[in-house]
């Protein structure tokens, strides 16, 4: 079953913490359309630094490629890689964005669906909430006691797994 974290954006003026309507649930995985369509996937989550990157970065890479006189299969081979690593990475780069712009990282959800890791995340999300408005049950004060050295302290004294001082090896 996919992963999914969870973000919280910053709250806007007014606000003291941003509405759960808000979040944004970023899947674990394999992006497809990130593999196929890097850049246009890039812009349309709105990753404008990532987005100058890949294309700064690729275009190097070509004309790297170029220059040294690479052949057609190895700039082709070269391209797919660059296009796995980004569908691999694209939940990465999507919560490096995020992060950047200030969003929290409130944890996150295993659910089939997006639908479903939302529902899960609510309800243990609400159910926390009601918790937290409870007041703690009051526990008795913890006693600590000194720890009780038995015996005076040897020179031969040693912790762990060392051989005693002295001893042939």
């Amino acid at each position: 079953m996919p992963t999914y974290t969870v973000h919280a954006p910053p709250p806007r003026q007014g606000e003291t913490t941003s509405p759960p309507e808000r979040f944004l649930f970023v899947r674990d995985g394999f992006y497809f359309w990130a593999f196929v369509l890097a850049p246009l996937w890039l812009l349309l989550h709105r990753l404008w630094l990532a987005t100058v990157i890949y294309i700064v970065g690729y275009g190097l890479i070509g004309a790297g490629l170029t220059l040294l006189r690479a052949s057609a299969n190895a700039q082709f081979l070269v391209g797919l890689l660059i296009a796995l690593l980004i569908g691999f990475e694209a939940s990465s780069i999507w919560r490096w964005t995020l992060s950047r712009r200030g969003w929290t990282m409130l944890g996150f959800v295993v659910g089939e669906d997006a639908e479903m890791a939302e529902r899960r995340f609510f309800a243990e999300w609400s159910r926390r909430d009601e918790n937290a408005s409870a007041p703690p049950p009051a526990s008795p004060e913890p006693k600590y006691s000194t720890p009780v050295r038995r015996g005076p302290p040897s020179a031969s004294d040693v912790i762990g797994l060392f051989p005693e001082p002295g001893a042939q090896r």
